[in-house]
């Protein structure tokens, strides 16, 4: 099939991947081309040159001076976010019939699901996080125009009261994420807002890792601790963990109880750190090669394109997402 894919305009779909959504992105691009289908990906300059991508950048404009005086002014850069989408999508407004089966939106903007029924082909929008207002207000007057799919099953429900969107969990690259010995040290990845004075001695902050150096850190870490602070759309750096065979130990929020099963990790209540170290002891008993085989199974890419190619086809024959 031929498939476009709408990334975010600000993050390169590249390594040290911003976040899942440049993660999941890339994967799909990558494993769609090798499965034989012809994709474009509209992403951030300094994407993967790899990858079939167009640069999503927005067409020259600054606003004059006069108008940017006015109170109610948005920031240039909520400008910019505006008129790369809106250009995309009104150029595939005219273009898509032509070069397109299905476009596939997995980008947090408005626009594309806004402007979804002026498209000559099916879009689909991939749902990242829980609901975002922006979203909300395109999908109230998008006439039921963009099928939906979800990150999983939570993020699924959280959007229940808005839409409905077929769960279609993430992948990650198994092939990438090969099974380590393990018996090295607890191992956390994600986020930083503060660092010092709050690492104590027996931390070590090993910085921005690229897949490969992850990998490998993570292939000789005993457990894999995860903490998210919100309700957690799916959890790639668990997924990672358990494709390296590292069991997981981590707070049962958002949507870590879908992919953490029993034997591959433990999970306690979110925000208790005294059932987190309990969960950290109790994890790194798990079988190594049971969390590799549920990870294979369970939480790998080429399970993830698989079902989006299922998705794919249904729009094609003017079938619903979900």
């Amino acid at each position: 099939m031929r498939v476009c894919l709408v990334a975010s305009n600000r993050y390169p779909v590249a390594e040290p991947f911003a976040g899942g959504l440049e993660a999941l992105t890339h994967h799909l691009a990558r494993l769609l081309v090798g499965r034989g289908h012809d994709v474009t990906v509209y992403a951030a300059a300094g994407s993967d040159p790899a990858l079939p991508v167009r640069a999503l950048t927005p067409p020259r404009f600054r606003p004059s001076a006069v108008s940017m005086r006015d109170v109610n002014a948005p920031a240039e850069e909520w400008m910019a976010d505006h008129h790369a989408y809106l250009d995309l999508m009104l150029d595939l407004t005219r273009t898509a019939g032509d070069r397109f089966d299905v476009v596939h939106n997995h980008s947090l903007h408005h626009l594309p699901v806004a402007m979804a029924d002026l498209l000559p082909v099916p879009l689909v929008t991939t749902l990242h996080t829980p609901p975002l207002p922006w979203l909300e207000s395109a999908v109230a007057v998008s006439g039921g125009a963009s099928s939906f799919t979800a990150v999983s099953e939570c993020t699924a429900r959280a959007w229940a009261g808005t839409i409905e969107a077929r769960p279609v969990l993430n992948g990650v690259d198994t092939r990438a994420w090969r099974p380590g010995p393990g018996g090295g040290p607890v191992v956390w990845t994600g986020r930083l807002e503060e660092l010092l004075p709050r690492l104590g001695p027996d931390a070590r902050l090993v910085g921005h890792l690229d897949h490969r150096r992850l990998a490998r850190l993570l292939g000789r870490a005993s457990v894999a601790v995860v903490t998210p602070a919100w309700e957690e759309p799916y959890g790639l750096v668990a997924a990672e963990a358990m494709s390296s065979g590292t069991p997981v130990a981590a707070f049962a929020r958002g949507a870590l109880p879908e992919i953490v099963a029993e034997g591959t990790g433990v999970l306690c209540a979110p925000d208790d750190v005294t059932g987190l170290a309990a969960a950290i002891e109790e994890a790194a008993g798990c079988d190594r090669r049971a969390v590799r085989r549920h990870a294979v199974r369970r939480l790998s890419a080429e399970r993830m394109v698989a079902e989006y190619e299922q998705v794919y086809a249904s729009l094609a024959h003017g079938e619903v997402a979900a």
